[in-house]
C-alpha cells in the first residue's frame, strides 16, 4: 500500500471510532432492491469508512455494456476477472478502474449486477463503486455521491440504414416513429419524451436488448449515448448515427444528465476525494482516447 493510501486509511480509521453512518435511504424500489443484495461482501465498506481499509477497490458494473463494460471468455487486452464467475470484464468501465485502483495502489475487484441493483449495491455498502456508464442525474444524486465525470457524453439516436428516418436532420424527423431505449436511464426518461409523434415503445431492460430492438425491427430508431451508438456500429454495419447535436433541433439535457459518473456510499466522502484526485489528472481526451481503445477490442457479439 502506497504513503497516500496509508495516508487515507489511517484518518479513516480515526473517523471511524467517533462517528457511524448509515447507508443513504433510497425509493420504495431501491429499497426492495437492496433488500434482495448478498451479504456484505468482506472487502464492503463499513459505515463511517472508504471501503479501501482491507487493501481493494470492489467494483460494481453490468459487464454487459460494451463499450462501457462487458463480458468476455478469458483476459485478454487486460481483462478482469469477474468475481464468483470464471468470465472477465473487460471495457472502458474497467480500463478506468484499474487505472484508479493502481493510482490508489490497492487491488481491484469486479462484481457484475444488474442495472437497477447498481444504486443499491453501493447503498448497503455491497460493493464500494458503481462505474457502469451512470449518469450523473439529480435524481441518482439524492441516493449516492459522485466522482468525477470521468466521461463527458452526448446523447444521439440510432436507426438502420434502410430506414425511412436514415436521412433525419433533427427531432422532428423523427415523427410518426417508434423509439426505445434502456430502463432507468436520462435516454428513456428525458430524451424520448422530447420527441413529438414519436411512438414511444416499452424501455428496454438493457443496452444489448435496446439495440437488439432496433436490429430485429422491433422499433425504427433508439436513443443513447455517443459512446454506446459506437460500439453499436461496429457490432451492427447495417445501423447508422443520427447525431442531431450541431442542428438546432435536437435533445435539451442538463451536463448533469449526461455526464458520466462513478458513485459510491452517499457521506463516502474519503473515497470521492481519492477518486476525484485520479481523474483531475486527466483530461477529456484521455477519456476519448480511452475509449476508442475500448471500442477498438469490443467484442463484436457484445453489440
Amino acid at each position: 500500500m502506497n504513503r497516500n493510501m496509508r495516508t487515507i486509511v489511517a484518518g479513516l480509521l480515526a473517523a471511524a471510532m467517533t462517528v457511524g453512518l448509515t447507508a443513504c435511504g433510497s425509493s420504495s424500489s431501491s429499497s426492495s432492491a437492496a433488500a434482495s443484495q448478498p451479504e456484505q461482501s468482506t472487502s464492503a465498506s463499513a459505515a463511517g469508512t472508504s471501503g479501501l481499509e482491507d487493501g481493494v477497490l470492489t467494483v460494481a458494473m453490468e459487464c454487459a455494456y460494451a463499450p462501457y463494460n462487458w463480458t468476455q471468455p478469458d483476459d485478454s487486452n487486460g481483462a478482469v476477472p469477474i468475481k464468483g464467475a470464471s468470465d472477465y470484464a473487460n471495457g472502458y468501465d474497467v480500463i478506468m478502474a484499474k487505472k484508479i485502483a493502481e493510482e490508489l495502489g490497492v487491488e481491484l475487484e469486479i462484481v457484475r449486477s444488474d442495472w437497477d441493483s447498481l444504486v443499491p449495491a453501493v447503498q448497503s455498502s455491497t460493493v464500494d463503486a458503481v462505474i457502469a456508464g451512470q449518469s450523473m442525474t439529480p435524481e441518482r444524486s439524492e441516493q449516492v455521491d459522485f466522482a468525477g465525470p470521468y466521461f463527458y457524453a452526448t446523447i444521439v439516436c440510432l436507426t438502420k440504414a434502410d430506414s425511412p428516418y436514415a436521412q433525419a436532420q433533427g427531432l422532428a424527423d423523427l415523427a410518426g416513429a417508434t423509439g426505445t431505449a434502456q430502463i432507468a436511464t436520462i435516454w428513456y426518461d428525458t430524451c424520448l419524451p422530447q420527441i413529438e409523434g414519436a411512438e414511444i415503445k416499452t424501455a428496454a431492460e438493457s443496452a444489448p436488448a435496446m439495440l437488439m430492438a432496433l436490429e430485429t425491427g422491433t422499433v425504427d430508431f433508439v436513443c443513447t449515448d455517443m459512446p454506446t451508438a459506437q460500439g453499436a456500429l461496429q457490432a451492427y454495419p447495417d445501423m447508422v448515427l443520427l447525431d442531431f447535436n450541431d442542428s438546432d433541433d435536437n435533445f435539451v439535457v442538463d451536463e448533469g444528465d449526461i455526464n458520466i459518473g462513478i458513485s459510491m456510499r452517499k457521506g463516502n466522502t474519503e473515497l470521492k476525494k481519492a477518486i476525484d484526485g485520479v481523474l483531475a489528472g486527466m483530461t477529456a481526451d484521455d477519456f476519448n482516447d480511452l475509449m476508442a481503445q475500448a471500442i477498438s477490442v469490443q467484442p463484436i457479439s457484445e453489440g
